[in-house]
């Protein structure tokens, strides 16, 4: 997770740097089509792996799908707003996929957790300030961005149990990549050899950040990798003050420290509640029967 933050930091810079001279969904496209050049290594393995059957088919199309529109959505908010609110408004992702679980899915949202997402609001109105300052189509973009990134995330972590993080990075190269063809076809640009260059870099970068990540949720419980996204905050504000100009905002320091305390609060409360169900007691500390799940 440590590799991933540095790498997905790297990625942003890069991105930030290409900037406006190219349209987001066609950038986003190019990153994506050089990024399959690292799959011919690996062809013949994946090939022989497999992939599930008609449902991993359709969890991998659905995940290609719906990281394409974050992925247009996140390349547009970069050039519109500073690193560090980018990256901020991005740790919203896990908050989101709390909410989807209960919304969605049935699945109890006890007081605590209700406490950490107020908490996590807290943090974003610090770091959006709306009625103090302008609340621009960049933010927008990046709240719906994370969104969508959570979706994907979710489908992700639950690939891992059938498939190979490589299978699951390679399928996500191949399906955003397909994804985001026809958005980059609608306002397509001749880019330049520097252009490709720098988006070739993009996605190697990007590509040992996501395979990394993956390797990471197969290692470890979310508990454990979620606090090691923290340090993307700080590098991703040093990175666009030393580099960029932008000023670092105590207030997007702060209400990212918020909402980053708030997705760690939720992954220990995870963490807790697992070890409980596989331990056979409730979250009162009595026994649970078999025939009773804990909620």
């Amino acid at each position: 997770m440590l590799l991933t933050g540095l790498c997905f930091v790297a990625v942003t810079a890069i991105v930030k740097h290409v900037g406006a001279e190219m349209p987001p969904a066609e950038a986003a496209f190019l990153r994506y089509a050089l990024g399959l050049v690292f799959l011919l290594p690996i062809l013949g393995a994946l090939r022989r792996e497999g992939f599930g059957g008609r449902r991993g088919v359709g969890l991998f199309a659905v995940r290609g799908g719906v990281h394409a529109l974050g992925t247009i959505l996140w390349f547009y908010a970069m050039t519109q707003i500073p690193i560090a609110e980018v990256t901020a408004l991005n740790y919203l992702s896990p908050v989101y996929i709390t909410l989807g679980a209960a919304l969605f899915l049935g699945e109890p949202l006890a007081a605590r957790r209700l406490a950490a997402i107020g908490a996590a609001l807290v943090g974003v109105l610090l770091i959006l300030r709306p009625g103090v300052r302008e609340v621009s189509s960049g933010h927008l973009a990046m709240l719906a961005t994370a969104i969508f990134f959570a979706i994907s995330y979710l489908i992700a972590k639950r690939m891992t149990r059938t498939s190979s993080p490589p299978m699951v990075v390679a399928m996500l190269s191949v399906g955003v990549t397909l994804g985001l063809a026809p958005f980059a076809a609608a306002v397509w640009v001749p880019p330049s050899l520097a252009q490709i260059g720098w988006l070739f870099l993009t996605a190697a970068v990007a590509t040992v950040a996501h395979l990394a990540m993956t390797f990471a949720f197969r290692a470890a419980p979310v508990a454990v990798t979620q606090p090691m996204t923290f340090l993307q905050l700080v590098w991703a504000a040093l990175l666009g003050w030393a580099v960029f100009g932008e000023a670092l905002d105590p207030w997007v320091l702060s209400g990212g420290t918020i909402i980053v305390a708030s997705v760690c609060f939720i992954a220990w409360r995870e963490s807790v509640a697992g070890r409980r169900r596989a331990a056979g007691i409730s979250p009162a500390g009595r026994p649970v029967s078999p025939e009773r799940p804990v909620p």
